[in-house]
């Protein structure tokens, strides 16, 4: 896999920073489990409100990441996360908008897309796959929030189209970067997800499914999503996997499969620079 996320430490937090092919542009961070003060089972830095953890740690671990990284938190902004395949572009109005309370959160949205330099695109994960995407040339970002849900309805690609819609952007100009996220190792999954995906991918459904037994598959999400990426029209050069299981780095991170759903949640900054 690719070694463009690095692993960091800045005070108290550990974290994973791209190294983009070209610097000086954006910045795309994935925070760990490490570094926060929520407790078990939470531990120990838990980012996300909707988990049920006390809103006031998770409101420390945010300021925690945020002073740390050097993003004022004011900046950090983030969707409602449904598992659908909304994409929202976020303007000057709704920059914050989920930083201090979930209510306040972008309705609908599983991916968003800015070309503001003072907007932090911000999105959680436990299992999940964070997809951050970048034109350089253009100076404009967008992140995508896919779990099985939404990589069969193709949020990735939507994500790229939209930020051709909105900003002008050419395919082949973007480049892709998909984060830590249950590997196919880990994610086993029943004869109805596997049906899921008969339409938007076609006949390359197979490259990424693996068939366990009659009722049982394994899911490769991040070969899926790379499709998917490609179809889009971003050369396959141009598209980075992390190759970082979720489920499997239990120091690491939370798992929502790991953990059976009471865990916290890491997660993915991306900011112009």
């Amino acid at each position: 896999m690719d070694s463009v996320f690095c692993l960091k430490h800045r005070g108290s937090l550990e974290y994973f920073e791209i190294e983009f092919p070209c610097p000086g542009i954006a910045r795309g961070i994935f925070t760990t489990r490490k570094g926060g003060v929520s407790l078990p089972p939470f531990n120990s830095l838990n980012m996300a409100f909707h988990v049920g953890d006390e809103k006031e740690k998770v409101l420390l671990n945010r300021k925690i990441a945020a002073d740390a990284l050097g993003i004022p938190l004011e900046e950090f902004t983030s969707g409602e996360q449904v598992h659908g395949d909304k994409v929202v572009l976020v303007e000057e109005e709704q920059r914050g908008r989920g930083a201090f309370d979930l209510k306040d959160v972008i309705p609908g949205a599983d991916a968003l897309i800015t070309g503001k330099k003072n907007v932090a695109l911000t999105a959680f994960f436990a299992d999940c796959v964070p997809i951050y995407i970048l034109c350089p040339h253009d100076r404009k970002i967008g992140i995508a929030h896919a779990g099985w849900k939404g990589t069969a309805l193709g949020i990735a690609g939507k994500t790229v189209k939209a930020m051709k819609a909105a900003f002008g952007v050419k395919e082949r100009d973007c480049m892709a970067f998909i984060g830590p996220s249950i590997g196919p190792c880990c994610y086993t999954v029943g004869e109805n997800v596997y049906m899921q995906f008969s339409d938007h991918f076609e006949n390359k459904r197979d490259d990424f499914f693996k068939k366990l037994s009659h009722e049982k598959w394994s899911l490769d999400l991040w070969t899926a999503n790379k499709y998917d990426l490609i179809f889009s029209g971003i050369e396959p050069k141009n598209i980075f996997v992390s190759g970082l299981c979720t489920c499997c780095n239990e120091n690491l991170f939370f798992s929502y499969r790991r953990e059976n759903g009471k865990t916290g949640r890491m997660a993915a900054v991306f900011k112009l620079i």
